[in-house]
């Protein structure tokens, strides 16, 4: 197994660890308040080590406008949507709408990157999606949650702002140094994110528990700092519909996790769902 495929599936498997640690914090910090914590202290977490490192600042103005292109899309619209969803959807749907992000930024890079699918990656990237659907099938009815409209656009709010951070971030890749990249776009994300906390939310309202403060920092730094900058570093070396292809992983993994450390049951369209998943990776990734 390559190192790229190591680290591409670590990144997926700490994606998949940031949906309990938000579901867990939510009840303890307005939403927006919480996306707006995880920001600066991850882009905090990257930048710290950056100068410490003397790693060189971005110098040119096209640069600093792709980060802010990319916190704005990201961090800002990304994290915000995802996090102004929680509770309002029920989970199998969030999963269903939030995994097209691939699909949306196929689209966007064919336009912007000039990267074509072409019929075996077409074909891959849908079977992924198929096995995303079937994965999420049994709890797309939960009982007691509200899987209206405002649930559902910010979902595709967030969605959409990953596919066009991730178009973003590749153009940057190799033209700036991934930590100052990452860590100036969560900084640069962060700030909207914030702005809005203030109008809209109550931030005194915050639980600082010992189990939050833990909860926050494993959140920002390890499933938020070292995932981004991982994929980021994976961006420099390879296209963009390949790789987006592996956040199929994500959901897949969530419920490897759940059903080792929560006791929760995989049916027979669980396990359908993620052979499909991983059969849609390889058919875009195999030679």
């Amino acid at each position: 197994m390559s190192g790229d495929l190591v680290r591409l599936i670590l990144v997926m498997f700490l994606w998949a660890l940031c949906f309990p640690l938000i579901a867990t914090g939510l009840p303890l910090v307005p939403p927006l308040y919480f996306a707006a914590l995880r920001s600066f202290l991850a882009g905090m977490g990257l930048l710290l080590p950056a100068f410490a490192l003397r790693r060189p600042l971005p110098r040119e103005r096209r640069v600093w406008l792709g980060l802010l292109g990319v916190g704005l899309s990201s961090t800002s619209l990304g994290f915000g949507g995802m996090f102004l969803a929680g509770g309002l959807v029920s989970p199998g749907l969030a999963t269903v709408i939030a995994n097209a992000q691939p699909l949306m930024a196929a689209g966007i890079g064919y336009f912007v990157l000039g990267e074509g699918l072409g019929p075996r990656r077409g074909t891959g990237l849908l079977l992924g999606f198929a096995g995303i659907v079937l994965t999420a099938l049994p709890s797309l009815g939960t009982q007691g949650v509200n899987s209206g409209g405002a649930g559902v656009g910010f979902i595709l709010l967030g969605a959409l702002g990953v596919a066009v951070g991730n178009v973003l971030l590749k153009r940057l890749a190799g033209r700036v140094d991934p930590l100052m990249a990452t860590g100036w776009q969560f900084i640069l994300g962060g700030v909207p994110l914030l702005l809005a906390a203030q109008v809209v939310e109550s931030p005194l309202q915050v639980v600082w528990s010992p189990a939050f403060v833990i909860n926050l920092m494993v959140l920002s730094l390890l499933g938020t700092a070292l995932a981004f900058v991982l994929w980021f570093s994976a961006l420099h070396r390879g296209d963009l519909n390949r790789l987006n292809t592996f956040t199929f992983l994500t959901p897949v993994f969530a419920l490897l996790i759940g059903a080792l450390f929560f006791s929760e049951r995989l049916g027979l369209t669980e396990i359908t769902g993620i052979i499909l998943s991983l059969s849609g990776i390889f058919w875009v990734n195999r030679s």
